[in-house]
């Protein structure tokens, strides 16, 4: 069974095209199990995200057309930022399910290219310690069902000389605590650091641990939905993962892949 969970729409202000192209391109790629999971509107970063006025134009679009189409089930969600800034008015919300994602520290937007130069500021074991830091901080809060893109912070290709095992450890503990599942993210393969997220590494410790796993194109345009996926699929079954999930009303669902 294909999943794909983690898919945006116009109202980020950075995608394009209709959420219907992408759920025909979900079929036309036989992805089963599709999901939106746009970006949650808050009081930062305004200009690459949904307002608060357009939650309710977003979630009856989705759920219209989950309605609309029954060769394929379209579920509804949202990537939220986990930063002390975060709504209630989202976390609120009736949906299936929500993605956690760590894109700033502090105010920096650290995988956002118009901001790259910061990097050369930066001690790049330092920004990873601080971003596991948070991604272990957002498991312990039991606000999410997934955790987004688990190790975003290597977008541009910035590696660590500590070992990411060593950095991650204590992050992955807390999501196996919590019951989430970390979604195997298939856009860092057109990032520029061409890797899937999560590296081979931490999906090494995700299959130790027996975290659930799920799968997201992270998709900004119709062209990109389903993007890699089945081929990160026989990547993860070779690895010896058997089973994926989704979620439903926030109830975890299992099966087989």
């Amino acid at each position: 069974m294909l999943i794909d969970l983690h898919n945006h729409t116009p109202l980020c202000k950075h995608a394009k095209g209709n959420p219907e192209e992408y759920i025909n391109k979900a079929i036309e790629k036989g992805i089963q199990i599709y999901g939106f999971a746009d970006h949650a509107p808050m009081e930062f970063d305004q200009k690459y995200r949904m307002s608060f006025e357009e939650i309710e134009i977003y979630e009856q679009k989705i759920i219209f057309l989950s309605q609309k189409y029954d060769n394929i089930e379209v579920l509804l969600g949202y990537e939220v930022d986990f930063t002390p800034l975060i709504s209630k008015k989202v976390l609120e919300r009736k949906v299936d399910y929500l993605i956690g994602s760590v894109h700033f520290l502090d105010n920096w937007g650290f995988d956002n290219p118009e901001y790259i130069k910061e990097w050369n500021n930066r001690d790049v074991d330092d920004v990873y310690k601080e971003y596991f830091s948070l991604i272990e901080k957002m498991a312990k809060s039991k606000l999410f069902d997934i955790v987004g893109h688990i190790d975003l912070v290597k977008v541009f290709g910035y590696k660590p000389k500590t070992l990411i095992k060593d950095i991650a450890k204590n992050a992955i503990k807390a999501i196996k605590k919590s019951n989430m599942a970390v979604e195997i993210n298939t856009s860092g393969l057109r990032k520029p650091v061409k890797e899937l997220y999560p590296s081979d590494e931490i999906l090494e410790m995700i299959l130790e641990e027996n975290i659930d796993i799920t799968f997201g194109s992270d998709a900004h345009s119709p062209e990109q939905v389903g993007l890699n996926l089945k081929e990160s699929v026989e990547k993860v079954k070779k690895m010896g993962f058997s089973e994926a999930v989704y979620f439903k009303n926030r109830q975890k669902i299992k099966v087989k892949i």
